[in-house]
């Protein structure tokens, strides 16, 4: 994946300290990256996540899935604040 769609996906992840904890949110909703990531992992897939979410889309997936991976980097993840 070239730097800039790892950027557009990272663009759809923000983190709001006023919303949702301050937890990482698919950007427009209060659906935490998290979330998505656990739902993956019980054996979701991501028609069934859509399905389940229907505001969501196959990009925001793999938003979550991008955040997740720089996060295992151990790599700090700037991402702008959400502003009010």
């Amino acid at each position: 994946m070239a730097t800039t769609d790892r950027e557009l996906l990272l663009g759809r992840i923000w983190i709001d300290p006023a919303r949702c904890g301050g937890r990482p949110c698919i950007r427009g909703h209060r659906i935490w990256v998290s979330l998505v990531l656990d739902l993956l992992a019980s054996g979701a897939t991501p028609p069934e996540i859509l399905a389940e979410y229907p505001g969501l889309e196959e990009e925001d997936i793999r938003a979550c899935l991008a955040y997740a991976s720089e996060m295992a980097r151990e790599r700090f993840v700037d991402l702008p604040l959400e502003a009010l």
